[in-house]
C-alpha cells in the first residue's frame, strides 16, 4: 500500500511538474552583457528604462551594463567596435548595415511609431518646407533616426541631405538650449525634448510622428522604431540569452501597458524629468501611443523602413535587401507566451 502511494504520488508531482519544466528558460550564454543606447532619458528608450529599473533582467539571470551615447549612431559603433554586445536603437539601422554587407538583426521591439518630431524655430522665417533649404538642423547625433527622420522630411519635399546643415546635439538639456540660443534654426529629436519646446513656444512642429496617425501621414505605413539589434552572429550563438533579454523587454513592455503617468516618474531616475515634472508628465502623453504593445515587429512597417530609406540613401537598393534578416519575431513570440 505504501509502495503504490508513494509511486501514485511521485507520478502525480511528475505530471503537475511537466508544464512548469515546459515553461524554464534555459540559461543564459552570457550572463554579462553590455547594451548600448543613444539617449537612455529620451521617451524612445523608455520600455529598457523600465526594464532595467524594476529589475527585470536580473530576473532573467542577466546582469546588464548600459553604456548611453548622444545618439542612436554613437551607440552603433560601440557595438561594431566590440565594445557592446547589443543596441538599444532605430530597427532602420539594420537595413542600412545590410547594404553595407553587416548583417544584424532585431529582436523585440521597444517602439511602434518612431516619437520624432521635427520643429522649426519660430525665430526662423518658415511658410512651408522649402523654406529649410540652407538650415541648421539639430538632430540628436549624425546619422541617427533623428536624422533619418528629417533625411525622409527633405525628401518628401524635393530636396536632398546635402542642402542643409546637420548639427549634432543630442536628445536633452544641450537640445533645448542649441535652439533657444539660435546656435541650429530647426531640430529633429524626441521627447520630452520636444514638448517642452513646443510648449514654450520656441519651435513649431512640421513633421510629428509620436502618434500612429503621424507616422501613417508622414511614412505611408507603420513604421517601426526602437527596438533591440545585435550582429547576426550574436544573436544565433547565445539564443538563451537573447530570450533572456526579450523577455524582461516584453515585461517592461506589458508594465507600461498598465502603468500610469504617475507610475512613470516614480520609476524613471529624476534627472530624466529635466526639472519639470507637469512638462515630462505632458510629454509621456504625447508619446504613450508610440511605444510597442506587445514586442513585436510588424512585417509591413519593416517593408515601410525600406521604402523610406530607399529614397535618400542610394546605398539602400531594395531588391539587394534581405528584409527576413533584419529582424525576427521568434524570441517575442516566445516571451508572449511564457508571460500570459
Amino acid at each position: 500500500m505504501r509502495r503504490r502511494f508513494l509511486a501514485t504520488t511521485l507520478a502525480a508531482f511528475a505530471l503537475a511538474a511537466a508544464p512548469l519544466a515546459g515553461h524554464a528558460q534555459a540559461k543564459p550564454e552570457k550572463s554579462k552583457v553590455t547594451i548600448a543606447v543613444g539617449g537612455k532619458a529620451a521617451f524612445y528608450y523608455l520600455p529598457l528604462t523600465i526594464a532595467e529599473q524594476l529589475g527585470y533582467f536580473e530576473e532573467q539571470g542577466l546582469k546588464v551594463e548600459i553604456l548611453d551615447f548622444a545618439g542612436g549612431s554613437a551607440a552603433l559603433r560601440a557595438v561594431v567596435g566590440g565594445s557592446a554586445d547589443v543596441v538599444s536603437g532605430a530597427y532602420e539601422h539594420t537595413i542600412n548595415l545590410q547594404a553595407n554587407n553587416q548583417y544584424f538583426t532585431a529582436f523585440v521591439l521597444q517602439g511602434r511609431a518612431p516619437a520624432i518630431s521635427l520643429g522649426v524655430s519660430t525665430k526662423a522665417k518658415y511658410s512651408s518646407p522649402a523654406d529649410m533649404k540652407g538650415m541648421k538642423i539639430g538632430v540628436s547625433a549624425p546619422g541617427s533616426s533623428t536624422n533619418m527622420m528629417a533625411n525622409y522630411f527633405l525628401a518628401q519635399h524635393g530636396m536632398k541631405p546635402s542642402e542643409v546643415s546637420f548639427v549634432g546635439v543630442g536628445t536633452g538639456n544641450a537640445a533645448i538650449a542649441a535652439i533657444e540660443a539660435g546656435q541650429i534654426d530647426a531640430l529633429s529629436n524626441v521627447d520630452p525634448v520636444m514638448t517642452m519646446l513646443e510648449q514654450r513656444g520656441a519651435v513649431k512642429i512640421v513633421a510629428d510622428t509620436r502618434t500612429l496617425k503621424g507616422t501613417e501621414q508622414l511614412f505611408g505605413g507603420p513604421m517601426p522604431a526602437g527596438c533591440l539589434y545585435a550582429p547576426e552572429d550574436f544573436v544565433k550563438a547565445n539564443p538563451n540569452t537573447v530570450q533572456a533579454l526579450t523577455t524582461a523587454m516584453v515585461k517592461a513592455l506589458k508594465w507600461l501597458q498598465r502603468a500610469g503617468p504617475s507610475d512613470i516618474v516614480k520609476t524613471v531616475p529624476d534627472a530624466y524629468l529635466l526639472g519639470d515634472r507637469a512638462l515630462y508628465l505632458a510629454s509621456y502623453n504625447n508619446v504613450k501611443a508610440a511605444i510597442s504593445p506587445d514586442g513585436l515587429i510588424p512585417d509591413a512597417g519593416a517593408k515601410t523602413t525600406l521604402k523610406a530609406l530607399a529614397s535618400f540613401n542610394p546605398k539602400v537598393q531594395p531588391e539587394r535587401i534581405d528584409l527576413s534578416r533584419t529582424y525576427t519575431n521568434e524570441f517575442t513570440r516566445k516571451a508572449l507566451a511564457k508571460l500570459q
